[in-house]
Parts: structure tokens; sequence; C-alpha cells
């Protein structure tokens, strides 16, 4: 492996049993992704895109291939070890947001630092909240968020750990034309303020073109 690359995989495939037949998600997707690059994986509903993802981050296995992040060979770890790894180098953002209802928007960002046990959480989750214009809502809980809040939210925890690498699933998915932008605009800046590598999963066309390079998956198959 070309030590210069955050993320490489080789003949990535997943076939699962559907009934009595195998149905094939992903096939033979070869990527390598190098430091502090924007790269957009694009394709129709059901194309294998965020089964794509999920197997990049080790949160999903493939049935064939290999994952290299950070030079570690993912799949020769065991489940901790690849939480381990995710844990000091992935940031996330979700179409869903996946911020925990319970816990106040500070608690949320905090939640990484802390499993990792870091140093200062509250003070770097401040930090970052006021970084993505939540200032004066660190108390206050996701159910009295705007989507577009919650999304700047998810924003502050995934950077929060200054990740080597982030992934970001349909990331204005949910949200409204006008906030989707907002959130747009505060990921590319804040990639580009810390270096991040980005891999981004979106059917937007536009979003796409935002980034360095763009790869268009087609029933489980790169084909640009």
């Amino acid at each position: 492996m070309a030590s210069n690359n955050v993320l490489q995989a080789r003949g990535i495939g997943k076939t699962v049993k559907s009934g009595a037949s195998d149905l094939v998600i992903l096939r033979e997707i070869d990527l390598a992704v190098t430091p502090g690059e924007a790269v957009a994986v694009v394709g129709a509903s059901g194309s294998g895109k965020s089964t794509l993802l999920a197997i990049l981050a080790g949160l999903d296995t493939p049935s064939a291939g290999s994952v290299t992040l950070q030079g570690a060979d993912l799949f020769a770890l065991d489940e901790d070890r690849r939480a381990e790894l995710r844990g000091r180098n992935v940031g996330f953002v979700f179409q869903s947001f996946q911020l925990l209802p319970a816990y106040t928007a500070l608690e949320n960002v905090m939640l990484p630092l802390e499993l990792s046990k870091e140093e200062n959480s509250e003070g770097r989750a401040s930090e970052m909240l006021r970084r993505v214009g939540l200032g004066e809502r660190l108390q206050h809980y996701p159910k009295h968020l705007s989507g577009g809040e919650q999304q700047r939210v998810a924003l502050a925890r995934a950077f929060v750990v200054r990740p080597k690498l982030l992934f970001a699933d349909e990331p204005t998915g949910s949200l409204d034309a006008d906030s989707g932008a907002a959130v747009i605009e505060l990921l590319f800046e804040m990639n580009r303020e810390f270096g991040t590598t980005l891999v981004l999963v979106t059917h937007d066309e536009q979003l796409a073109a935002r980034c360095q390079r763009v790869m268009r998956l087609a029933a489980g198959r790169i084909v640009s």
C-alpha cells in the first residue's frame, strides 16, 4: 500500500442472502484516498453507496476484499480494535443526525472526547459548538433544535476529535435547501480548516461537484 493513502480499498464485494438467491450489493470496488482530499461517491438509490461507506468505515464487513485505514488492515482487527481505530481517526455525519435525545447539544459533542478519555472535553465541545454558530444552544436538547441546528451539532461532534477522515452520508438529505446549503458551507470550511480528508456519499450532483473527485456507482460497480 502506498503509505500516503489515508484510506485504501481493494476488491471490495458485498453479497447478502435474499431468499434462495444471493443479492450482490457491491462488486470489485477499488478506491484510494489521499490526505486532505474530498471524494464524492454518487449514484442512484440502491446503487450501494451507503453500504460502501459502512464498509470503508469498518461498520459493516465485506464479503470480499480489504480496507486499509491509516495503514491498518481494518478487517484483520477485532471489533474492539476497529472501534478504537475509528475513535482516534474518523468522524461521521449522517442524514439522520444520530444525536442522543437525552443529551444536550454540549453533551452530544463531548461524548466522543469522553469515550477516548481526552482532556478538557467540556471546553473543547463548547468551543466547537461556537465554531458552528451554536454558542447560545449548548444546553438545548435535540428536540428543541431545528434540523439544520441538529446537523450542526453533528458536525461539531464529528470535528471535535480532529479526525483525519470524515465520512458524510447524505448530510443534507433531511434538510430544506437553505439549511442544507448552510451546513455544506460549514462542512467544506471546517474540512479545509482542519485539513480533514472527506468521503461524501450523496445523490446531489451540485454537492458532488464541490469535491475534487467524483466516483459514480451503478448496480454496485464503479462506472466512472
